[in-house]
């Protein structure tokens, strides 16, 4: 079971269609050495309500398992994935319109996009790297949609973290060598309502001659 959702009053402004703003108005960037840093968008993506619920209600939700305590447990959240590879298209289109956004802004080629579904305040996701790092140098973009909840980074290894608490179509990148030298995490919370973490992500850089290397 999960908590129901309930629409910020003040969060998100009602659209009739969802869209995201390519101006990237109020990005700010913050270093967290001199390879990695995180940019930040609030309320980059408008209409944050409307695609939680929709995403919520027509995402083909699955619940993978992790190795915990060498033995499989339910993975504590519920994930979508999809890249271009697929013939069938996105089910959302403003997912279509976030990767086209990213990637005029960004220079790198978006193909695809994930979603993972906290529930409520005992789902959660623990200290990693996101496994791209091993085929790309990655940017990774989260937008997050419905109740906030904290999103942490820290040194690879342990060490202080940051805090960060996106939510109501904030944008979050993570560039640089952050997923090489950093970790994240979203930690379980006494109670929280439902999330979505929308990630658009590459498998393959442009080059400087506009070819794209083969992937992994």
């Amino acid at each position: 079971m999960y908590d129901s959702w309930q629409p910020s009053l003040f969060g998100s402004v009602a659209v009739d269609v969802p869209s995201v703003d390519p101006s990237f108005h109020g990005l700010e960037r913050i270093q967290l050495d001199a390879d990695s840093w995180i940019d930040l968008v609030p309320g980059w993506l408008r209409g944050a309500d409307d695609v939680c619920a929709s995403a919520i209600e027509r995402l083909p939700w699955i619940e993978r398992e992790v190795v915990m305590w060498d033995r499989q447990v339910p993975e504590p959240r519920l994930t979508w994935w999809w890249n271009t590879d697929q013939p069938d298209p996105e089910p959302l289109p403003v997912f279509t319109e976030i990767r086209r956004a990213l990637t005029a802004h960004y220079g790198i080629d978006f193909d695809s996009t994930g979603c993972n579904w906290y529930r409520n305040g005992r789902d959660s996701v623990a200290w990693h790297g996101d496994r791209v790092r091993h085929l790309v140098q990655p940017i990774v973009a989260i937008v997050s949609v419905g109740s906030p909840r904290p999103f942490l980074v820290r040194p690879r290894g342990g060490g202080s973290s940051i805090r960060f608490v996106p939510a109501h179509g904030d944008l979050l990148v993570m560039g640089g060598r952050c997923q090489h030298d950093w970790e994240h995490c979203v930690p379980k919370v006494a109670s929280s309502g439902p999330r979505v973490s929308i990630m658009a992500r590459h498998r393959c850089e442009f080059t400087a001659a506009g070819v794209r290397p083969p992937s992994g």
